[in-house]
């Protein structure tokens, strides 16, 4: 609780600081850019998007970068947003942490007559009332890609674990569903689809899923683990970037298993491509990566928001795409 209270202080000191910069250099919005959580290289490339915008609008806007420090359930991220509809920011886009308890604080917002947009992780079908657009990766296509990857180095099927971030984290769950149908054949399953038990002669090793809820040496921990345990696994697959995001300790666990990776024994198939992880690829550490452009997120939300404080209509939803990385098109593969 005292991170909370001391957070929410954060907020309501950051944003008074901000928005009276706002007004003191003739700037028309504040809009906060709010991340499941700010210690993560793959939020820092949507701040830079926020940025340029910011730059590119010629004081229009003012860019709010605001989330919980840490890793965790979303607790305090519904913490940040309730302070920032109780300050009354012009429009918020937020990536949920957890879908359900985000939901509830954006009732908020929409009663306040506050935009919100989500960016990078949607809110559940259910709620999606309470946003007016979402903007980032078809989630589920991440899914679709890293399973794709992993049926060409294991043609016949075999054991996966499947490495997630919170079990309540909309976007994770999608992308656990594209693995999990397109390794079976499987349609109209419903998120975070059906577990593997043999379909297609894939199946998820016991206790798999693993969910790290972002926490980083949590999920280190969790590949070294499991792979120690079941020298005989096909396939790893996590739907972020989470060990990676922690290069030297991810090197030490991958290296161990340089050569299975590299003769097909382990399809080894992790999301996103920051600059970092296509290192690891080139290093023979990873058999694929698919990326997402959270630039394009951070940058698009700036935008899309002034046109909503406009009265102009944006697309819902707008997919910022995908780049699907082997080491056949390392070289020329966009990461970011």
């Amino acid at each position: 609780m005292k991170k909370i209270v001391s957070t929410a202080l954060l907020v309501g000191t950051a944003l008074a600081l901000s928005m009276g910069g706002a007004a003191a250099q003739g700037k028309k919005y504040t809009f906060a850019l709010v991340p499941k959580n700010m210690n993560n290289p793959f939020f820092d490339q949507a701040l830079a998007g926020c940025r340029k915008a910011e730059k590119e609008l010629n004081g229009a806007v003012e860019c709010l970068y605001i989330g919980p420090g840490e890793h965790g359930g979303g607790e305090e991220q519904v913490q940040i947003v309730n302070d920032l509809i109780a300050k009354k920011v012009d429009g918020i886009a937020v990536s949920p942490s957890n879908a359900a308890a985000m939901a509830s604080a954006l009732e908020g917002a929409k009663k306040a007559g506050i935009p919100v947009l989500t960016w990078d992780s949607d809110l559940l079908p259910k709620d999606k009332a309470l946003r007016v657009a979402y903007v980032g990766t078809k989630n589920y296509d991440i899914g679709v890609n890293i399973a794709k990857i992993v049926q060409s180095i294991k043609p016949n099927g075999g054991t996966i674990c499947i490495q997630s971030g919170g079990a309540a984290a909309a976007n994770h769950n999608e992308r656990m569903q594209g693995i999990r149908d397109t390794l079976a054949g499987a349609t109209g399953t419903t998120s975070p689809g059906n577990r593997l038990t043999g379909q297609n002669n894939w199946k998820e090793a016991d206790g798999c899923p693993l969910y790290t809820d972002d926490d980083f040496p949590r999920s280190v921990q969790q590949m070294e683990d499991i792979l120690g345990k079941m020298p005989n696994l096909d396939a790893f697959t996590p739907t972020g970037g989470f060990p990676q995001f922690l290069p030297d300790a991810y090197r030490k666990v991958a290296e161990k298993y340089k050569a299975k990776i590299a003769d097909g024994s382990l399809a080894l198939v992790v999301a996103d491509t920051l600059p970092v992880q296509m290192d690891l690829m080139k290093a023979g550490l990873s058999r694929g990566q698919v990326g997402q452009r959270p630039f394009e997120m951070g940058y698009k939300a700036m935008f899309f928001l002034k046109d909503l404080k406009e009265g102009k209509t944006v697309a819902d939803p707008t997919y910022t795409g995908l780049d699907v990385c082997t080491p056949k098109n390392i070289e020329t593969c966009i990461g970011g």
